[in-house]
């Protein structure tokens, strides 16, 4: 593929100020309450919107996480500030079976999820839309770090924010393609010091507020006991399966209580393992998680590393890419050179690594085309 151009920063298409109504999905935090201060700025007609996905109250995540009844109070805050209608729409039981209870499952299936696309795919884009436009809203407005432009045969695309630190097309990848032009995100072609300067020139009450880092339906970050206890608290969910940790001949080196609490190339939190005279247990990986056996495989990270993967579940926001592309596997990883080969109309492709990886199943595969998000998947099993 021939690498596409990145698109210059554009206003919301069609939209000039004091034309049309937009709404502003408020997260509570400084880059959604400093996107919806611009527009106002701008002379937009502007209205807030806040999402309550989840009830975090009387847990640590009420203080200070994403979704806690302190986010609610500082969008409403923001909105006072700026003097623009604030509505809240609870969408907590589309949440926890979208997100949540994906989230759950997958651990227990010996995946690693990625429970922030699930929610841009399932919940931040199409009811949020959908609400806008009920209250007659042209566009749609978020403070993600993307950026959204037309290609040269004027197609709508998903492009990288021009802050590779705070890039997070990665987390899009899943978004409708065809709601590209109906949305736009005013940061993407920002850093976020200079979000965090404006935040304080509009005098914006959150403008100091610290991000938050964890997951939000998971108040203490810790990610395996959520899933035990959900595990337990549901009826329909399985038990967590304990078994054996082995080395790469199938000998036992330990045991654990829950193949939830690993995931392929993490090495920390592996326990005391009965390792071989002479291995350095800094470089033990988890290579495999049989979630049906309770097995987990520990080796070295050459054992873990993979020069394929298969990608389960493709979405494409354009034509299919086959061909040269590169790949990201972690939102904090590079994106790497890779061959995409697709069946199944698409729906499924087979990505080959110029250098092998580490590829997790369940985790995101997004696919590029120079700055441009191609499409991505779920890495299978």
């Amino acid at each position: 593929m021939t690498p596409s151009p990145t698109p210059p920063v554009a206003a919301p298409p069609q939209l000039r100020p004091g034309d049309g109504l937009v709404v502003v999905a408020l997260s509570g935090g400084v880059d959604s309450a400093t996107a919806a201060a611009a527009l106002v700025a701008q002379g937009h007609r502007v209205v807030g919107m806040t999402m309550r996905l989840y009830d975090a109250g009387g847990t640590v995540a009420g203080t200070g996480r994403c979704c806690g009844p302190r986010d609610l109070d500082d969008a409403r805050a923001v909105c006072r500030h700026l003097g623009i209608p604030f509505y809240v729409i609870d969408l907590a039981d589309d949440f926890r079976r979208a997100v949540v209870d994906d989230f759950v499952e997958a651990y227990l299936d010996g995946e690693t999820p990625n429970p922030c696309v699930k929610c841009n795919q399932h919940i931040k884009f199409t009811p949020l839309l959908e609400r806008a436009r009920a209250v007659g809203a042209d566009v749609l407005v978020t403070g993600h770090y993307a950026r959204i432009g037309r290609d040269a045969g004027g197609a709508w695309g998903l492009y990288r924010g021009a802050d590779p630190a705070k890039d997070q097309s990665y987390f899009l990848f899943s978004m409708p393609a065809d709601e590209l032009g109906s949305v736009w995100f005013p940061l993407g072609g920002l850093v976020k010091d200079e979000v965090r300067a404006a935040a304080r020139d509009a005098g914006l009450p959150n403008a100091a507020k610290a991000e938050s880092q964890e997951i939000c339906f998971v108040p203490d970050g810790d990610h395996a006991g959520f899933v035990a206890r959900e595990a337990l608290a549901r009826g329909r969910a399985r038990p967590a399966v304990a078994g054996a940790i082995v080395d790469g001949a199938g000998a036992v080196v330990g045991r654990h209580d829950g193949v939830h609490r690993f995931t392929v190339g993490q090495r920390r939190g592996l326990g005391n393992l009965r390792l071989a005279p002479g291995t350095d247990r800094e470089r033990v990986y988890v290579t495999r998680v049989d979630a049906a056996t309770g097995t987990v495989e520990v080796g070295g990270r050459d054992a873990a590393r993979r020069d394929h993967a298969v990608v389960r579940d493709v979405r494409w926001l354009g034509p299919v890419a086959t061909g040269a592309v590169t790949v990201q596997l972690r939102h904090r990883g590079a994106a790497v050179p890779a061959t995409v080969a697709v069946d199944d109309g698409g729906a499924r492709a087979t990505v080959r690594f110029a250098t092998p990886q580490i590829a997790a199943p369940g985790q995101a595969a997004v696919f590029y085309d120079g700055d441009r998000v191609a499409g991505g998947g779920w890495i299978a099993r």
